[in-house]
């Protein structure tokens, strides 16, 4: 009994330094900002443009992101990353998997390729939410109308 209660008044006075408070950095972004941070980023596509990224939030060195794409791109890979992402709006295609064909390394980090050979294929539409793994080829179809995705990219931690 007495252990307990020596226990439970050590655990109250310890407390205290639980409960500081911490510096919160959490950032939000609105529907209504979303709707209209997508509507500035089709205005400023150019003609011809395929695609478009632009920062939505960042705090401590993490950003989550607005993708456009109104034409397919070059299949990637990010090899130091998984990548996260919601459908906003649109739909298209995502294929994931596979071999990449003519692997090119671009910048540090990203390789792409002209195909994907033998890769799963998955149909996206709005309110879908997704999981590439770092490593992962994949490849983005559109078949007419732009797929917004809102998306973040997490660095993979190397294996202790």
């Amino acid at each position: 009994m007495i252990r307990t209660l020596l226990i439970a008044a050590s655990l109250l006075m310890a407390a205290p330094a639980f409960a500081q408070d911490a510096a919160d950095h959490t950032t939000q972004a609105s529907a209504a900002d979303i709707k209209t941070q997508v509507a500035a980023m089709m205005a400023d596509m150019k003609p011809g443009q395929g695609f478009m990224w632009r920062s939505l939030l960042t705090t401590g060195g993490q950003t989550a992101g607005l993708e456009i794409w109104k034409a397919p791109g070059r299949p990637a890979i990010h090899t130091a990353e998984a990548e996260y992402f919601t459908v906003v709006q649109g739909t298209g295609t995502l294929v994931t998997g596979g071999t990449m064909v003519n692997p090119k390394l671009v910048r540090d980090g990203f390789v792409d390729g002209d195909v994907i050979q033998g890769g799963t294929t998955r149909q996206l539409k709005a309110g879908d939410f997704v999981l590439i793994p770092a490593g992962v080829p994949h490849w983005f179809g559109i078949p007419g109308e732009p797929l917004v995705l809102l998306g973040i990219k997490v660095p993979v931690q190397a294996a202790h």
